[in-house]
């Protein structure tokens, strides 16, 4: 942790709903003119589209059936620490960006499912952001959560990420259902082992709480909207967290636990901005009296 060089990392599961955490840290960052170095999760991951597909058939091959992108033997997580670490120190790191798609491509240069070259980030940021899979995780040979000032954990319901995650690899990507299926299959045990162990290490989780029947992920039609759910945000440490006035400024928000405020679903949005704001900007305060 640094209080020159502050690190926020955003971290949850493919399909939890990161991306549209990252849009409203974005918000706070426009607003109060902030300078956010930005990093994607995917920048780290160890193989690109195509090597990815044959290492699974590699595996498979040799009788693996649970190679996937959540796992530490697909994935850079020294490389990663490197970046926290070095950030941490010195307000620059080394980072790179993977190429979702032809939009993206046009922009970087480089084909589509590739990665661009590793390239010196962060000269003159106010502070490193990260949104992907990984930012909380610890291995015995690395820890990547220690270096992080303010981590986020974005942990939907496991069935309603699921819901997610199908609809969205199903209209987006173009992937069959039973295609879908198989890969929640073989993501399970590093999903387990690499993902669900992350929310113990954030600072605060949010979780959405669907209130509509999501028994069976796999028939369900729609993905349950904002306002057919609830959102839990739990608060690792709730000393200094002003609960009443967070109550007050979020109606029909309740207590659940000592630590545990519950929001409708569709007031996200404001709920993150009025709990990170204040956070963020005690960070870059602490920033400039370390100057």
């Amino acid at each position: 942790m640094s209080a020159r060089y502050p690190i926020i990392a955003v971290t949850g599961s493919s399909g939890a709903g990161t991306s549209t955490v990252k849009t409203t840290f974005e918000w706070i960052f426009r607003r109060e003119k902030i300078d956010a170095a930005i990093v994607e999760g995917d920048a780290f991951h160890r193989y690109d589209r195509a090597e990815m597909r044959l290492k699974m058939k590699e595996a498979e091959a040799a009788g693996n059936n649970h190679f996937s992108h959540f796992g530490p033997d697909s994935n850079l997580f020294g490389e990663l620490e490197e970046l926290f670490r070095s950030y941490s120190l010195s307000g620059r790191g080394r980072s790179r960006t993977y190429v979702h798609d032809a939009e993206e491509s046009a922009k970087c240069g480089v084909p589509p499912g590739t990665f661009t070259e590793w390239q010196v980030i962060g000269e003159g940021s106010d502070l490193l952001f990260y949104e992907g899979l990984h930012g909380a995780v610890q291995t015995a040979e690395h820890d990547v959560a220690r270096h992080v000032d303010l981590l986020i954990g974005v942990a939907p319901s496991v069935n309603l990420e699921w819901i997610q995650k199908l609809h969205r690899d199903q209209r987006m990507r173009g992937y069959s259902t039973e295609a879908v299926v198989d890969t929640i299959l073989r993501r399970m045990p590093d999903y387990v082992n690499y993902i669900c162990s992350q929310f113990s290490r954030t600072h605060i989780n949010f979780q959405r709480v669907p209130t509509v029947d999501t028994s069976n992920p796999f028939i369900a039609r729609d993905i349950p909207t904002a306002d057919e759910s609830f959102l839990i945000i739990r608060f690792a440490n709730p000393r200094g967290i002003d609960f009443p006035y967070l109550l007050s400024m979020i109606h029909d928000s309740f207590m659940s636990r000592t630590n545990t405020l519950v929001v409708p679903g569709g007031k996200l949005p404001l709920a993150m901005q009025i709990i990170l704001t204040p956070l963020i900007l005690r960070m870059i305060d602490t920033k400039r009296r370390a100057y």
